[in-house]
């Protein structure tokens, strides 16, 4: 199985996919995560600092692709978790989505792919270019970290698009949305009126997660301390075990940027006011 997440640039992205890595992990499959971010610290709260990325290794090697074996590219994370970088050009410079074409090529020539149960690519990108799309071509199923804020539902509905757009030709769905560190809904259930898709967890506002990535730890490792971090990475399993029952998924029909931009400024424009009371309650008011 291989899993694309994607999400608004800072949402927690690599910190949810670390989670649910390990999640999988603790189900007893053997994983692979795919930092497809230039920055590439996808990985970081797996291993606990930046490992070198495929770019590092292939520049090391004078770019012979022939002389790299998988042992100089996978590194093994917390819990098992195998861990691989892609990398990127430098500030300004080249294509960091070429990049990850060039890093699913030269896995697959290592045969890398054939040896885990579930792949999952950590992917940067709110509105998705062509070359950070590359990893819905390979994916059974996406995944949008989200918020219940403007910008990132926003950004979730560009991400739709390309699901839409890439399951055209392949056989991908949306799993869902994954609401993380936030204290309401509303604004996501009125978003996924107007666009259905399923909603796979949503995770309060909990600052150890945010801790957790300053640390370059999992909630998984940081609970084996603290055990009353151990309902929060109950989410992350509850989110592992509906992507292992393969669930349908969904081919989301995205909302016109237009019309979401006006559906999601609507809703912090006009609030829904609170229903006026009843002339019965207004009077008992007024008696006591």
């Amino acid at each position: 199985m291989k899993l694309a997440v994607y999400g608004k640039g800072g949402i927690g992205k690599s910190t949810t996919s670390c989670n649910i890595s390990v999640a999988l992990a603790r189900r007893g499959k053997k994983v692979l995560q795919i930092g497809c971010d230039p920055k590439h610290d996808s990985t970081f709260t797996l291993t606990g600092f930046l490992i070198p990325t495929i770019i590092d290794t292939l520049q090391a090697k004078d770019y012979h692709y022939e002389d790299v074996w998988a042992e100089d590219v996978i590194y093994k994370g917390y819990g098992g978790v195998d861990c691989v970088e892609a990398g990127g050009p430098p500030a300004g410079a080249g294509c960091g989505g070429y990049v990850v074409g060039e890093t699913v090529k030269l896995l697959k020539e290592l045969n890398a792919f054939d040896e885990y149960d579930v792949i999952l690519f950590d992917v940067l990108g709110d509105v998705v270019c062509g070359g950070f799309a590359a990893p819905l071509n390979y994916a059974d199923y996406c995944m949008i970290v989200t918020d219940n804020g403007f910008d990132a539902l926003f950004a979730a509905n560009r991400i739709a698009a390309s699901v839409r757009e890439k399951a055209r030709t392949h056989p991908l769905r949306l799993a869902g949305l994954i609401g993380n560190r936030t204290s309401k809904r509303d604004l996501i259930d009125k978003y996924i009126e107007s666009v259905p898709m399923p909603v796979l967890e949503i995770l309060p506002l909990i600052e150890d997660i945010r801790v957790s990535r300053v640390k370059g730890k999992t909630l998984f490792e940081m609970a084996e301390t603290d055990p009353s971090l151990t309902y929060v990475c109950d989410y992350y399993l509850n989110i592992a075990d509906q992507i292992l029952a393969r669930p349908e998924g969904v081919v989301p029909n995205d909302s016109p940027d237009r019309d979401l931009f006006a559906l999601l400024s609507d809703f912090y424009l006009n609030p829904t006011q609170p229903t006026a009371p009843a002339e019965e309650a207004r009077l008992d008011l007024m008696m006591v």
